[in-house]
This record gives C-alpha cells, structure tokens and sequence, in this order.
C-alpha cells in the first residue's frame, strides 16, 4: 500500500484499483513469462548441446585415427589449430576463425566452450556456439573447435520473446479493461449514495437507494447506513420531543413562581405573608428539580451506553427497594419481597432506579401491601410490583408508558408522569419491555 501513498496519493479509488490490477498482472505475467523462456531455452540448449557433442566425437575420433575429417555438415563446422596458432584444416572455407590466439594458447585436453555472435539485435548472421581442447593426432597434438550455429536457436528465442511480449501487452489491457469495468459496477452503488446523501442536504428522514434484492457487501452498507440514519432521526425527534415537552412542564412552574414574586413586591407585606410566598416558592422549586432530574433521567436512560453485569436478582431488587421503603413505612404502608437468588445480567443502577420508581408509585397512587416479585422464566427475567390498589386505570393502556401520562386528568395528585416512561426506558435498553398487570406493572427482558 505504500506504493500507492507514494505514487498515486490523492488518485480515486477506481483508479488505485485498475493500477493494482495491473501491476499484479504484470508480474505474474513477467514471472510466468520467465518461466515459459527459461524452459524452452533451456530445452533449445540441451538439443545444442548434445549435437555438438555428438559432432565433435565424430572430428575427435577421426583426428586421433588419421582418418578422413567428416564432410561438411549443415550448421557444423570445425577448424584444428597448430601449437603457433595457425590454421591447420577447416571444414567450411567460409567460416571466420573460430578461436583467439589467446584461446589457443590456453587450450587443454579438456573441452571449454564459447559463444560468437549477438543474441539481441542487431543480431549475428553467424553465431556459433564452439567447443574448443588439444587432441593428439598421427601428426602432434593440435587444438580442435567445434562448432555449431545458433541461428535457428536464437531466432527461435527471439520470437518466443516477441510473442510473449505481445501476449503480456494484450492481456494486461485485457485486465486493465476488466478491472475498470469491475471497479464501476462494483463502486456504483457507493456514488448512488453519494448522490442521495449530497441531495438530502442534512435531512435524516431521507434514506439512501438500496437494492434489498441483493446481499453483497455494498448493500449491507448501505442498509447499515440507513439504520444510522433511523438512529440520528430518532434522536432528532426525542431531542425535539424533549425541549417540547420541558417547555411545556416548566411553563406554569415558572410563570407560577413569577406571579407569587411579584405579588410580594407589588407591595409591603406582612412576615406571615412572606413565609407563606417562600414557602409556595420552595415547593415549586422543588416541584422543578424533580421535573428537570426525571427529564435528564428519562434522556440518558434512551441512550447509548449500556454496561452490563452479573448480579443476584434478590441482591439487585433489595438494593431498588431500600429507599422507597422508608416512604412505605412513613405512609403505613408494607413491603414484601419475592425472590431468588438467580444471577442475572442488568445494567444495574438503571435498573435499580426503575424498580425504585414502581415502589415509589405504589406508594403515592396505591393501597395495601406493595409487593415486589423477581423470577426468572424460559429464558426471561420478570419484575413486577403490584399492591391491593386499583393500579393504572385500563383505560390508559400503553399510553400509561407515554411522558406526562398521568391517571388523574386533573393533575391534583403528585407526581410529573415520567415514571412510567423512564420504566419502559430502563426496559427497552435491556431488550425487553414494560407491561400493564392486575394492581401493578411489569418488566420482562432477556435472562442473558
């Protein structure tokens, strides 16, 4: 990779493609090609070499005997030398001397070889591959070279690189024509997404062109893509949801709190009179801490963090149920616990804290005893609270789940309404859900 960081920094992705493409294909044809010519040389070599051989026996042969030297042959020619470097016999008249003066001179009984003549153009109309050593004769030692022409050996090569190379050339076009229109049938679906997101201009409403036919690579891109896109929509709307309705819960605290400052300063008034505005202020004050910390509870708990952790499900609920009991106990009111010891697997100051508020709402809306049962089920954990009162009016039905959702339409009785929908909130985040029961609510989420 460094190649293309070097090389093509800023090219487009179609392009660092094509390029890889042919630069691998290049070297697999240049390896493979080297292959095929190393082969077929080496064969070529073998068949020369074994005929001059087979041909300098033969001149060998005769030379030691004294007998007549071989007619001239096709291609095969030899020359003997004497100790001063003269041309003793030759078989072809027409043939260059095949060895130096120096070569002469280091002649020995065992055979060398050289080559004449150019291999690569422009090539030699004659080259020879020639076996040259001392021989001893009727008439003294003398030195033999053989030799053969490489010419249909060399042309042979020549042409086998010529057709490799054409062969490489239309192949790597071939693959550089592949791989441009591989990478556009590939990269399209990737610019339809471009388009769309460019045209939707910030809108997360809008969603990118899939083709739910297909289950490439692309395609779960683009389907992850659009559940991102849910999301941020999704957080666009409690965000709005949120600001809509703590605008519309702290409106009449606040405009209360500023009609009762301003009828204390409107005029002198007694200490009894202050003590009673100070006092309506502090309970509205109060009134608002709670809105504003049940409103950031119910927003963090629809967030993303979720860290979960094995706990004993009676350690879990006795741990929810500690406070609320003292407002139980204060009312005259009982607490029973139903339990086992079972691990479970909760994100558990959330959970804690819904618990906490189904105690804390049997208490103010219920009657009787408040029973808390934890048992776990096929798989599944369920947490209930009940008590002996009538319970959410049924009528309610799941809007009971919904923010500011209050049994009491004339709002007399305490309470914001957010408890309920924090319950489905901590519900949600483990998977499960929150249901209406005779007397009560209940939570049921995966044991795991």
């Amino acid at each position: 990779m460094w190649l293309w960081r070097r090389f093509l920094p800023n090219a487009r992705i179609r392009v660092r493609i094509i390029a890889a493409v042919v630069v691998a294909m290049t070297a697999v044809l240049l390896v493979a090609g080297g292959f095929v010519y190393w082969r077929v040389g080496y064969a070529l070599d073998r068949q020369l070499n074994q005929d001059l051989r087979a041909y300098t026996d033969l001149v060998t042969s005769q030379l030691k005997a004294g007998d007549d030297l071989p007619a001239d042959k096709p291609g095969l020619v030899f020359q003997t030398f004497s100790a001063d470097g003269r041309v003793v016999e030759k078989s072809d008249q027409g043939v260059r001397q095949l060895l130096t003066d120096d070569q002469i001179r280091s002649a020995t009984p065992h055979p060398r070889r050289v080559e004449l003549g150019r291999f690569l153009p422009p090539p030699d109309q004659t080259p020879y591959r020639v076996r040259y050593f001392t021989t001893p004769t009727p008439q003294g030692t003398v030195v033999v070279a053989t030799a053969i022409s490489r010419h249909k050996h060399d042309e042979a090569l020549r042409e086998l690189l010529l057709q490799l190379a054409l062969a490489d050339i239309a192949t790597i076009a071939a693959a550089g024509l592949v791989g441009w229109g591989a990478t556009r049938a590939a990269l399209d679906p990737v610019e339809r997404y471009r388009r769309a997101a460019a045209a939707a201009g910030g809108d997360p409403t809008r969603r990118l062109p899939i083709d739910t036919g297909r289950d490439d690579e692309l395609t779960r891109l683009g389907t992850t893509l659009n559940s991102l896109l849910a999301e941020i929509e999704q957080g666009q709307t409690r965000e709005r949801q949120f600001l809509a309705d703590a605008s519309h819960e702290l409106r009449s605290p606040l405009a209360l709190l500023a009609a009762e400052i301003e009828w204390a300063r409107s005029r002198p008034r007694t200490t009894e009179e202050i003590g009673t505005v100070l006092a309506s202020v502090d309970g509205q004050i109060k009134q608002l801490a709670s809105l504003t910390n049940a409103l950031l509870d119910l927003e963090e708990a629809k967030g993303r963090q979720h860290e979960t952790t094995l706990v004993p499900l009676d350690d879990l609920l006795v741990g929810a149920v500690a406070a609320p009991s003292k407002l139980a106990r204060a009312a005259g009111r009982d607490v029973e616990l139903n339990t086992s010891a079972m691990a479970v697997r909760v994100d558990r100051p959330w959970m804690e804290l819904a618990v906490a508020n189904l105690v804390t709402n049997a208490v103010k809306h219920g009657e009787g005893t408040i029973t808390v049962t934890g048992q776990t089920s096929g798989g599944s954990v369920r947490i209930s609270v009940t008590d002996e009162g009538s319970g959410v009016p049924a009528s309610l039905g799941e809007k009971a789940f919904d923010r500011f959702t209050r049994g009491d339409p004339t709002r007399s009785t305490p309470g914001n309404g957010l408890g309920l929908a924090l319950v489905r909130a901590v519900a949600d985040r483990h998977g499960g859900h929150a249901v209406l029961v005779d007397g009560g609510v209940m939570l049921e989420f995966p044991l795991e």
